[in-house]
């Protein structure tokens, strides 16, 4: 799940800033993320919004691990594929059960190596989703694949199976690269894999490309995804590479055998990136993705703009209402991350969730903000009125000095629209979140209405 994941690397690192002002400041509760729903059209605790959720299934297993990768993945001691299945197939039916959910509007399998799981398998979960709720006409039913051979031999099978989508992981077209960061590919099986893609799902056909690698300039990787453009199909996601603990590439960082590309340049990459894209007829809709002819990925928005998810398999995240909650307390849920413990832990009891946290107001006004303004449409107004009614985006923001030094600088705007960044001021979100947060928290825990401090439940 790279979208997801991304979104988690960029929230631990805006709240690293956050935890350490609340430890200064007791009275101020640990995030523990949050969803709200972008439609305007609908209601805080209206039933509408725990009726509908999207879903996302883990397939954990890899054949190799790449130098980069901390993801929760796993090189399977044997072949365990029909037991995985058997329990993502039950884990998706007790998680439905215990939700309010009566419709799937998207399913999204990630990893791990989805395209290692048999297409029988990827059936079955659908089977399973339609059997327990209403799997809509017109959802979305994306799978990540690995370019090698053997993941683009099976993906007519997968297409039959219910995939209407294929996000390909292609990272880079430079094979030395490929190599280097540990992929089992070659740009050429990428560019094949792309090609078949095209073929059976024309216009739902997304690419993953990485930029920032080693030995990597801002002139190779513009010619680099020049290339990619003129056979790619209508979505891009751009990732930087970045260092993750525990990961090989990390430990040669660290000995000084790699060097990776100054912060100065892969800034100047992204900025390339965007303009190259924006050339070639995609526009910018979040951070790191990019769209043209309407081919935005319904799964991945459904995350920046709050709305249900359940999460399946090892190490899931997902956010519902469940059962009994009276319809407004959403819950942040997270799987148990090893997978043989996950699958003990599914037959035994049905699921194999780990953690629970009941999500409280203040936590889903700084989510709502942290998603939100991560799309190039930021927040508008009656989106944040939902959730904030006593407060609005002016009253919170407007009277900030350091928000009106952004404001003035032209990084964020502030208008009859809402909140949201420049073109400029996307490039530096990370810089503008914690302001952003801090001005967030003032205002609300200075809220007379008490907003800022309920300890019992939250609204959607």
């Amino acid at each position: 799940m790279r979208v997801a994941a991304a979104m988690r690397r960029m929230i631990r690192r805006t709240f690293t800033f956050l935890a350490v002002r609340r430890v200064l400041c007791p009275g101020v509760r640990c995030f523990s993320g949050g969803q709200i729903d972008d439609d305007a059209s609908e209601r805080a605790g209206s039933s509408h919004l725990t009726e509908h959720a999207s879903l996302y299934v883990h397939w954990p297993y890899c054949l190799r691990r790449c130098s980069y990768c901390n993801f929760n993945k796993y090189i399977p001691r044997e072949n365990n594929n029909h037991i995985m299945a058997d329990c993502l197939q039950r884990e998706t039916e007790t998680l439905l059960q215990l939700s309010q959910v009566s419709s799937i509007t998207s399913v999204f399998f990630g990893g791990g190596t989805p395209s290692l799981a048999h297409p029988s398998t990827i059936a079955a979960i659908l089977e399973t989703v339609s059997r327990r709720v209403d799997l809509l006409d017109n959802a979305e039913v994306t799978l990540e694949v690995n370019p090698t051979p053997v993941g683009m031999s099976k993906l007519e099978d997968y297409h039959r199976a219910g995939v209407n989508r294929f996000s390909i992981g292609i990272q880079s077209l430079q094979d030395d690269d490929l190599t280097f960061l540990g992929r089992d590919h070659s740009s050429h099986q990428a560019l094949r894999t792309i090609e078949e893609a095209r073929r059976l799902c024309p216009g739902k056909v997304s690419v993953d490309v990485m930029f920032g690698r080693p030995r990597q300039s801002v002139e190779s990787w513009e010619y680099e995804l020049s290339e990619l453009l003129k056979v790619c199909d209508d979505h891009v996601s751009l990732y930087q590479l970045t260092l993750e603990r525990g990961t090989q590439l990390f430990k040669q960082v660290q000995r000084g055998e790699v060097t990776l590309p100054t912060d100065d340049v892969t800034a100047e990459m992204y900025r390339c990136a965007r303009r190259t894209l924006h050339q070639h007829g995609f526009l910018q809709y979040e951070v790191s993705n990019f769209a043209r002819h309407k081919a935005e990925s319904h799964h991945n928005m459904s995350y920046w703009r709050g709305r249900q998810y359940i999460g399946v398999g090892p190490g899931a995240h997902g956010r519902f209402v469940p059962v009994g909650e009276g319809g407004v307390i959403r819950e942040a849920r997270t799987q148990t991350l090893e997978p043989d413990v996950w699958i003990r832990e599914v037959q035994q009891r049905g699921h194999g969730t780990r953690r629970r946290i009941q999500l409280r107001h203040l936590e889903l006004l700084e989510e709502v903000l942290v998603m939100g303004m991560r799309m190039t449409e930021g927040i508008n107004h009656k989106h944040w009125e939902l959730f904030s009614p006593q407060l609005g985006l002016r009253e919170v923001f407007g009277t900030s000095v350091h928000v009106q030094e952004l404001l003035e600088g032209g990084q964020l705007i502030l208008d009859d629209r809402g909140l949201r960044c420049s073109w400029d001021g996307l490039a530096l979100l990370d810089s503008i979140l914690p302001v952003l947060l801090v001005e967030l928290e003032t205002q609300i825990l200075q809220d007379p209405s008490g907003n800022g401090h309920t300890d019992t439940e939250s609204v959607l």
